[in-house]
């Protein structure tokens, strides 16, 4: 069982270590074949990937935020992921067929 953490941003690093999570893997781009049952994927990732790592058995927990318009598209530091109401919340996404 692997602890995925999945981001291209420094900020979002930070975040995560300063609120004491633990990760074993941190990739910038996530390949979903790579995901076994069992493993944890923390991250803000696209719906259809979510819903594949939640179908391949994996935990999701997405980085959400309170990001206003004039934030959006930015590198975010760990000071405005705070401002920003940064919390990681599970999810459990299914595609429907």
């Amino acid at each position: 069982m692997i602890i995925w953490l999945v981001t291209r941003h420094p900020g979002a690093i930070e975040w995560t270590a300063r609120q004491g999570i633990q990760w074993d893997k941190h990739v910038a781009h996530l390949d979903p074949c790579e995901i076994t049952a069992g493993d944890t994927v923390i991250g803000s990732l696209p719906i259809n990937l979510a819903a594949e790592v939640c179908n391949r058995g994996a935990r999701y927990f997405n980085l959400s935020l309170n990001l206003p318009a004039h934030l959006r598209g930015q590198q975010l530091s760990v000071n405005e992921l705070g401002s920003c109401q940064a919390k990681l919340e599970e999810y459990h996404i299914r595609k429907i067929k």
